[in-house]
């Protein structure tokens, strides 16, 4: 039997939504181990003089406890 915990990440990037995702689950994969899965819970852009300044994204982590 296994057991998985689920945390919440939220992330940024200037490049794009994907490019969010992705750094957030390498900067977790550094401290947190066995990570399974990961759903976007929302997203958000931050606008800056009319152009789109940063993607921010919340992400739901799910992970097996050792």
């Amino acid at each position: 039997m296994s057991v998985a915990k689920i945390i919440e990440l939220s992330v940024e990037s200037p490049k794009s939504f994907e490019d969010a995702i992705q750094n957030g689950i390498t900067k977790a994969s550094k401290t947190v181990h066995n990570i399974k899965s990961a759903w976007v819970k929302e997203q958000h852009v931050v606008i800056d003089n009319g152009k789109v300044a940063l993607y921010r994204v919340d992400l739901k982590v799910t992970f097996v406890l050792e």
